[in-house]
């Protein structure tokens, strides 16, 4: 059975790994369907453009 991810407001999603990636990408699809995302990484210097693009 799949689900499709419509309506994400009022949800907090965790994401790691999202400086690059599968991460970055999750992160952007997630953000875009509504919902409110933390971004974690190791490298805080390869976070500052996804985190601009996702707000």
């Amino acid at each position: 059975m799949q689900k499709s991810i419509t309506n994400l407001n009022e949800k907090v999603i965790v994401i790691t790994g999202a400086s690059s990636g599968i991460g970055e990408e999750a992160a952007r699809l997630l953000a875009g369907k509504g919902g409110k995302v933390v971004l974690g990484v190791r490298r805080v210097d390869r976070l500052e453009t996804p985190a601009e693009d996702i707000r």
